[in-house]
């Protein structure tokens, strides 16, 4: 049966005039399309149960979802159920299917209901489909018994009825208590009025300490070229590979290129430092910290 263009309306009558299929026929369709992959059966029999998917899909209505889109994911739902059931079980296709559509069905509007994602752990589903039933029969019969319950208690009886924590109850009430609003809209009815995304905080960092930073770096850098260029060549070879380089390199690995001793790379590492360090002194003493 194909979705794509029609309404909820020419769904539901054509799922109606399908055929009604009994165990018998159901079973070998069902090993049909298991066994030998044959379309023609799969087709039979997603066309046949579709009208219970339109019915449960009729179900989620409150949820505010187009129903052509509810329609749509229940048919999902009942081809993911007739591409893994198993006739071999003994159970009828369309008490499988049922768990399926279902499914298939409350993924759709969780992930609609919200751009914040409204749930993911089974617990959380629970209560997105239940708190508020469950809520109006606790009211109900707190009124009838004249007992009276506040939020707290509320809360407590719908996470023991439900069997989820606490916390979770108290989440999915806040989730469920409004809807999105944009960041783009204004804090006050009038037009001038400041919008709502100005009040947040730029984490990114403010265009002065972006230019004190750059300036920084720009005289370190003067500093360090003024340092270096008063070692003789091998003194400034040693530093840039010891100190400069993303992977410096070893005093064994220098003295090999050098034909130097690893103990003689090591004094002539630490003589190069020193006369930096005279010259870098007299900029700032951060800096010779910085190299080593």
């Amino acid at each position: 049966m194909a979705f794509d263009g029609a309404t909820d309306q020419s769904l539901s009558r054509r799922a109606m005039q399908a055929e009604l299929l009994d165990a018998e026929t159901e079973l070998k369709l069902a090993y049909a399309w298991r066994d030998d992959r044959d379309e023609e059966a799969l087709h039979r029999l997603i066309t046949a149960y579709m009208r219970l998917a339109i019915s449960m899909a009729s179900k989620f209505r409150r949820y505010g979802a187009p129903m052509n889109d509810l329609i749509q994911e229940a048919g999902l739902g009942l081809m993911k159920a007739a591409d893994k059931f198993d006739p071999d079980r003994g159970v009828r296709f369309s008490t499988y299917a049922v768990w399926w559509i279902k499914a298939s069905i409350q993924d759709y509007v969780m992930r609609n209901w919200s751009m914040v994602r409204t749930g993911s752990t089974s617990s959380q589903k629970s209560l997105f489909f239940n708190l508020r039933r469950v809520q109006a029969r606790l009211e109900r019969e707190a009124a009838a018994s004249g007992e009276a319950l506040d939020r707290q208690l509320m809360r407590e009886r719908i996470a023991q009825e439900v069997g989820v924590p606490l916390h979770d109850v108290e989440m999915m009430e806040g989730r469920l208590s409004g809807s999105d609003f944009s960041l783009n809209a204004t804090q006050s009815t009038d037009e001038e009025g400041r919008e709502w995304i100005e009040t947040l905080e730029d984490e990114n960092a403010h265009a002065s300490e972006n230019v004190e930073q750059a300036k920084d770096i720009d005289t370190l850098r003067t500093w360090l070229v003024e340092a270096l260029s008063a070692l003789n060549e091998r003194e400034r070879f040693i530093v840039q590979e010891r100190k400069l380089r993303d992977q410096p390199r070893t005093l064994e690995s220098l003295g090999n290129e050098l034909g130097l001793s690893k103990e003689r790379v090591r004094q002539l590492e630490a003589a190069a430092f020193g006369k930096m360090r005279k010259n870098l002194e007299a900029q700032s003493k951060e800096v010779f910290e910085f190299l080593v």
